[in-house]
């Protein structure tokens, strides 16, 4: 798995080439799109080795802590390619729709994951109530095979 610093990177230097290029900011949407998942990527691997002891405690600081901050200049250096090219109201609408978005896609895999869990608790529902039919049958044959022993 490639790391999201690396990823980062080679995303902040595609865009930094297009821009020099001459390239519009429409056309470095994926780029960009691809820089800011990774920046994402690499703030959560902050948070979560900050809680891990895999590594020195020293080591493990300094590695998240220099990631994290290398992705805060990419950011913020896209803020300002961004801020100068199409102005701050762009920049805030950019960051509205990204919010937005990261929303829309927290409730869907909310939802998706309730529903999940809604189906296991109904097949679990639908295999209880099949073995308690089953251990009823089964009680009920067994009774009436006992009934004609005794009359045979």
């Amino acid at each position: 798995m490639v790391d999201p610093i690396s990823i980062a990177l080679a995303s902040f230097s595609a865009i930094k080439a297009g821009v020099a290029a001459g390239k519009e900011i429409q056309s470095l949407a994926q780029d960009i799109g691809s820089l800011w998942d990774s920046i994402d990527a690499v703030k959560d691997d902050h948070r979560k080795k900050k809680s891990k002891k895999i590594l020195s405690v020293n080591e493990e600081a300094m590695e998240t802590f220099i990631a994290k901050k290398r992705a805060e200049d990419m950011e913020n250096e896209i803020r300002e390619l961004i801020v100068n090219t199409r102005g701050l109201d762009a920049w805030h609408e950019l960051i509205r729709l990204r919010n937005s978005i990261r929303k829309e896609r927290r409730e869907a895999e909310l939802k998706a994951k309730l529903e999940k869990q809604k189906t296991l608790e109904t097949i679990g529902i639908a295999a209880a109530v099949l073995a308690g039919i089953v251990i009823v049958v089964t009680f009920i044959v067994l009774i009436i095979r006992a009934k004609q022993e005794t009359y045979a």
